[in-house]
């Protein structure tokens, strides 16, 4: 019985973490490119988004931020969240930071970086800005809040925005 016992523990000590692997393979540390070309890589995003009838989620902050990481990691990590991005958007990470602000485009999306970072700006399919979110909304102690987090997907969907659903109400 022993045997057994130390078998399924052996069992386990390599399963649990293979199930953690994914997680612990996101690399925080360079989320943004302050080098990117981020004018074309968001034409490009764009394009994209229009190809696959999806609008674009335009995260903007830097490698230097805590939370701008913290909601990479909490989009990423949970299944739900990281779903209902990848299945309504084409995901941008811009950055801002000493190296580069981006301010031409911060200024083409109507200045998001007034509510600090990270600030989640959504396009439609051919560019026009939808929605600016204060990420500070979303937070719940030191992360973020799921349902808080699933709304504002949802809300901002393509779908959401389909004239065709709400023509009998």
């Amino acid at each position: 019985m022993k045997k057994y016992v130390w078998m399924l523990m052996l069992s386990l000590g390599f399963i649990i973490p293979a199930a953690n692997a994914q997680t612990h393979n996101l690399d925080l540390e360079h989320i943004y490119n302050p080098t990117a070309d981020a004018k074309k890589d968001l034409t490009a995003a764009i394009a994209q988004a229009a190809k696959e009838n999806k609008h674009v989620l335009v995260q903007i902050g830097g490698n230097w931020c805590i939370w701008c990481k913290r909601f990479y990691k909490f989009t990423e990590d949970d299944a739900d969240l990281k779903s209902a991005m990848e299945k309504n958007y084409v995901v941008y990470h811009l950055n801002y930071s000493k190296e580069n602000k981006n301010l031409p485009i911060l200024k083409e999306l109507g200045y998001p970086q007034r509510f600090g970072f990270p600030v989640i700006v959504i396009l439609d399919a051919k560019g026009n800005r939808l929605h600016t979110q204060n990420s500070g909304l979303l937070e719940s102690a030191d992360s973020y809040d799921k349902k808080k987090v699933q709304d504002m997907l949802k809300q901002w969907s393509p779908a959401a925005l389909q004239p065709s659903n709400y023509v009998n109400e």
